[in-house]
């Protein structure tokens, strides 16, 4: 085997910082566009017609772009905002515009499930749409939101791996360049190894949290 531990431990940073940094931006990101996409519903809250079908296409064109060619595509913009295109704060560009409308549709699907009974409910007590939005219908759905934004997590990890194959760094990175390239299946399986069980701690934590919030 031709890595060290110190070449795997920098690797597995890389991921975490990766995704954690991109998974910040996103949901700065896709939160408020989710709960446009709910509110600015047909017969809902701050029903507009015109602009939830412009969000519905913006989203739905950043969406049906796999994210490897996301990544070459945007290769200019990357190099405005950090300067280059090569590196782990790179990849955290082209992460952000794939998980950001994908975190929007998971939190438009978690408000939706909320009952219609509820906000009708806020509406009669005089509650204003922000009231109604923030104390009601996220709470509501706080439960159904910690599991949306747990696959958004399992998802950034297995696009930080896939950054690695333009130089992201990562344990993509380390797959590919000493894994992969000279075929090394001892790398290949350590980093493997090391995403399943990220994946899977992420995914029960994400499961514990949302049973700790969720209401009865």
């Amino acid at each position: 085997m031709l890595v060290n531990n110190e070449q795997i431990i920098e690797a597995l940073w890389e991921t975490v910082y990766m995704t954690g940094a991109s998974f910040l931006f996103s949901i700065i990101i896709g939160f408020p566009l989710g709960i446009l996409l709910v509110v600015t519903r047909k017969g809902h809250l701050l029903a507009n017609e015109p602009v939830s079908k412009v969000l519905n296409v913006i989203i739905n064109i950043f969406r049906s772009v796999p994210f490897i060619i996301l990544m070459v595509a945007i290769i200019p913009l990357t190099r405005l905002i950090v300067g280059t295109s090569i590196g782990t704060a790179a990849a955290i560009v082209p992460l952000v515009f794939y998980a950001g409308p994908y975190i929007a549709r998971l939190i438009e699907n978690s408000l939706l499930e909320v009952d219609k009974g509820v906000i009708e409910a806020a509406q009669a007590m005089g509650a204003t749409p922000g009231q109604i939005i923030f104390r009601f219908l996220i709470p509501e759905a706080l439960s159904s939101l910690v599991l949306a934004l747990t696959i958004a997590i399992v998802g950034l990890i297995g696009a930080s791996a896939m950054a690695g194959a333009i130089g992201g760094g990562g344990l993509g990175d380390l797959a590919i360049t000493y894994g992969y390239q000279r075929f090394d299946t001892v790398v290949m399986l350590i980093t493997v190894a090391i995403l399943v069980i990220l994946v899977q701690g992420v995914q029960s934590a994400g499961n514990l949290l949302s049973k700790k919030v969720r209401r009865s």
